[in-house]
């Protein structure tokens, strides 16, 4: 057997050379003389050919994958506003929040807004489907929710004046980066 472009080849029973798999089994190749794979790691490319998939990024991405969990919340039957709960649930706290920061209620209205992500967090966890509320992976939205919500609602009731949550360490912090 010699090897001839990156493939085995062998002489079949008229003499000619025959590429050869590493199973040796013939590869069959199409009329532009390139490989047809047809084995279960095959995938078929932007012009419908199949071709062999690695678990390598690919250097150029033609398009964009939907995230996990981002189908409808609803059946297609609903009217759009139904399918879509999630993400219209979230966006209905965070602009009852800013609507009481505007009225100068801010430490409710904030804290509000941090809840609304925390919920946005527990929904992408729970719901298999959450709409437009899934933008990455599951695991990507969860930390970025509710690590923005807790963060909000730290910071809401540690305000001043009169805090909720006073941090002895913060305090301690700020005079010894703030010596006068």
């Amino acid at each position: 057997m010699a090897e001839a472009s990156g493939s085995p080849v062998a002489e079949d029973a008229s003499g000619g050379s025959v590429a050869v798999a590493a199973s040796g089994s013939p590869v069959e190749r199409d009329a532009h003389g390139e490989p047809v794979v047809l084995d279960a790691v095959s995938a078929p490319d932007a012009d419908g050919k199949p071709r062999r998939t690695t678990r390598r990024f690919p250097s150029f991405t033609r398009d964009t994958a939907r995230p996990e969990g981002g189908g409808r919340a609803a059946s297609s039957d609903a009217p759009a506003p139904a399918r879509q709960w999630p993400i219209l649930t979230v966006l209905t706290a965070v602009g009852l929040g800013l609507l009481l920061t505007a009225l100068d209620v801010v430490r409710f209205g904030t804290i509000l807004i941090g809840v609304a992500l925390l919920a946005g967090a527990a929904m992408r966890w729970v719901l298999p489907d959450v709409g437009m509320l899934a933008v990455r992976s599951r695991f990507t939205d969860m930390v970025t929710y509710g690590v923005l919500g807790v963060a909000i609602v730290l910071l809401a009731m540690m305000a001043q004046p009169h805090p909720l949550l006073e941090i002895p360490f913060l305090d301690d912090t700020l005079h010894f980066t703030i010596r006068t």
